[in-house]
């Protein structure tokens, strides 16, 4: 039987099985047929595409919600989101329900233009038991009101210091404990040639710059190092200790440690060039020998495949990162993520009960599969309960092939880091060239076990403005590389040059935000 036929079968079986709720669907809606929803949502893979006009999915929530389901995929870039959803809102056309981040959607509920939700979570008792609770809705608060439904988005803690365990093997080394360790483990690796290839090409630790509103001005891959100090992140967010850690002395000290790093020629010469491709293109060639690495991007099976191609022998482990001279540790900041999805104010009270239905199917066991991978027999099969690609008619069309993807774009409407998709989404496997087990799920539980800095709702504060982030960036990057001269006179006198550019009153600002909304631990 060809694939367009199992599809058609497939969606005729799902006709004939939700027929007898036909009747109940359209008497929740009024009686006077389909209410039309528009929803704007965030694609699991932009590339692929949207569910076509034949997924099954659209006659079932017809058939059975009663609802006519429009789609509309919102730009994969987080700016065009913007500008697409603050358009639609100065053209007073906003969807009935659509995602958006926190930034606009704080100025739309100031702006009246939401509505209130706080009626839906007991409407929609399934998917409320799954994905929303008191931190969540806390989230999409505003003034005593909620006016967003706030999902589980990316898993948390899900990064790790990983070092190359044959390097430590063949050099005789041990795990590294303290920073002292850390610096002999990250001079061996880049002068005692760890790969025994003769050649002066390998690093003791490699990085790029990547940062967000709470991971300070190196970004994560620095995050270890300024852990061991107790300043990790942009923000303490302890009621003890609030404030931005640029401004606290022991950042200075962090600051030290990274550019003896520099110095001495231990940190990959590229890493203030790479861009994440980079970046990962080089620990797969073997350049470096520590990094902090996220658990799918290092040990799913596509993106370990080349490393354990260039080297079948090779191994890396997770280990704890680097404890500082007063025992501090940190890989980094972690806060809650949430996927926020907001309701038009001009929606009709028949429209949000329908918006409520449609949410609390999405979330019940029919729809979790059906949105997160697709038809059973066709997009997967069930190994002991658990979604896999194996075993399908077709391979493209498995949920993980390039003809089956579109109809799981959906998938982060109704997933919130459950066992069961977590499972599938990180099988474990054996490795083509060296024959290894490896288990990317088994990783990110590793990861998650070492010590952490919780920074939970830092990212919900104030941001700087774009001169004083360019200074901050910029200045502690030329400290790092020389082109300021980081001694204790110079770094007090840039911090007073921030604190003049609107530092403190930045920070004074996110005080004010964090204990209005009760933020601070």
């Amino acid at each position: 039987m060809g694939t367009k036929r199992m599809l058609l079968v497939a969606m005729m079986v799902g006709l004939l099985l939700c027929t007898p709720l036909m009747a109940q669907g359209q008497r929740e809606a009024g009686g006077a047929g389909p209410v039309d929803i528009e929803l704007w949502y965030g694609a699991a893979i932009t590339e692929a595409g949207p569910p076509p006009s034949d997924w099954v999915g659209f006659q079932i929530i017809r058939d059975k919600l009663g609802i006519n389901l429009k789609l509309t995929a919102l730009p994969s870039n987080e700016a065009d989101q913007d500008v697409k959803i603050s358009a639609a809102a100065a053209a007073d056309n906003l969807p009935d329900i659509f995602m958006v981040r926190r930034e606009v959607w704080l100025r739309l509920v100031k702006q009246g233009m939401l509505a209130p939700v706080d009626d839906l979570y007991a409407k929609m008792p399934v998917r409320t038991a799954l994905q929303y609770d008191a931190d969540s809705i806390g989230f999409t608060t505003f003034e005593g009101v909620s006016y967003g439904l706030a999902s589980p988005g990316s898993i948390a803690k899900n990064e790790g210091v990983l070092i190359r365990k044959d390097w430590l093997d063949k050099l005789g080394l041990k795990v590294p404990v303290t920073l002292d360790d850390y610096m002999q483990v990250m001079k061996a690796f880049t002068f005692n040639d760890p790969d025994g290839n003769g050649k002066h090409d390998t690093y003791g630790f490699g990085a790029f710059i990547e940062i967000n509103n709470f991971e300070e001005g190196l970004g994560r891959r620095m995050d270890p190092f300024f852990g061991a100090f107790g300043v990790a992140g942009t923000w303490n967010m302890t009621k003890a200790d609030f404030g931005l850690n640029v401004r606290k002395g022991k950042y200075y000290d962090a600051m030290a440690f990274i550019k003896r790093m520099a110095d001495d020629g231990v940190v990959d010469p590229n890493w203030l060039a790479y861009k994440k491709d980079d970046f990962r293109a080089a620990w797969k060639q073997g350049r470096f020998g520590i990094m902090r690495e996220q658990n799918a991007a290092f040990a799913a099976t596509s993106n370990y495949a080349p490393f354990d191609k260039n080297f079948p022998n090779g191994e890396w482990i997770v280990i704890d990162p680097p404890k500082g001279p007063e025992g501090k540790q940190s890989v980094g900041v972690y806060t809650s993520q949430y996927r926020v999805y907001a309701i038009s104010d001009r929606v009709t009270a028949e429209k949000k009960d329908a918006i409520a239905r449609l949410l609390d199917w999405m979330s019940s066991k029919e729809g979790y599969y059906l949105l997160g991978w697709g038809v059973e027999g066709v997009n997967y099969t069930l190994d002991d309960g658990i979604p896999v690609a194996a075993g399908v008619p077709d391979p493209e069309y498995a949920f993980t092939g390039p003809k089956g993807q579109p109809y799981t774009q959906l998938r982060n409407m109704v997933f919130y880091n459950g066992e069961v998709e977590l499972t599938s989404r990180y099988p474990t496997y054996i490795t083509a060239t060296s024959g290894k087990e490896m288990s990317a799920l088994r990783v990110l539980v590793d990861m998650q076990s070492r010590p952490w800095t919780a920074a939970i709702a830092s990212d919900t504060l104030p941001p700087p403005s774009t001169d004083l982030k360019r200074f901050y960036e910029q200045g502690v990057t030329e400290f790092i590389t020389g082109r300021r001269a980081l001694n204790k006179a110079n770094w007090d006198a840039w911090v007073a040059e921030f604190d003049k550019l609107g530092g403190k009153a930045w920070e004074e600002e996110a005080r004010s935000v964090a204990v209005a909304n009760g933020l601070l631990r």
